[in-house]
């Protein structure tokens, strides 16, 4: 089973790699971005019958910080 997991910031939280993205794009001359947050993907191949209680495990003692960040976990079917 293929599993996704997304991360990202809390709103509230600062994000200096993407103020600094859109601070890029409008340099590059590209309006209308309002807003720009980096996040991150995490694909993991895990063992059929992987329960949820294991990824979300997983994601809380690992794969996020989830004092700062969220995640989302979306299972791929193959």
């Amino acid at each position: 089973m293929k599993i996704r997991v997304y991360v990202s910031l809390k709103p509230g939280v600062l994000d200096p790699q993407g103020r600094a993205v859109h601070h890029a794009l409008d340099g590059l001359g590209f309006e209308g971005v309002e807003d720009v947050r980096i996040g991150r993907f995490i694909e993991l191949d895990m063992a059929d019958g992987t329960t949820d209680e294991a990824l979300e495990s997983m994601c809380e003692k690992l794969l996020a910080n989830t004092v700062i960040e969220d995640y989302r976990i979306e299972k791929v079917e193959r």
